[in-house]
């Protein structure tokens, strides 16, 4: 269970990863030709990263609830589940 848990969290972290490299190479001007503009190369860069950076902070948070590790605004109210 925990390999399993720990391919979930690495991808994200590899498309993060590339997020970032993406973006650096935008703005240092190295081009790849797939994307047809540096400005569309680093703003593919930015969604890439902020959805893995995302989907990461998403399951820890939600390992945290379900273990009752959280905090005030952060806990699961019984109201709100549906």
């Amino acid at each position: 269970m925990r390999l399993v848990a720990l391919v979930i969290l690495v991808i994200p972290g590899l498309v993060a990863t590339l997020g970032i490299k993406l973006m650096r190479d935008a703005v240092f001007g190295l081009f790849y030709p797939i994307l047809f503009h540096s400005a569309i190369q680093f703003v593919v860069g930015l969604l890439f990263f902020l959805g893995g950076i995302a989907f990461i902070g998403g399951f820890i948070l939600h390992r945290d609830r379900k273990r009752n590790l959280t905090k005030g605004r952060f806990k699961n109210n019984e109201n709100n589940k549906k």
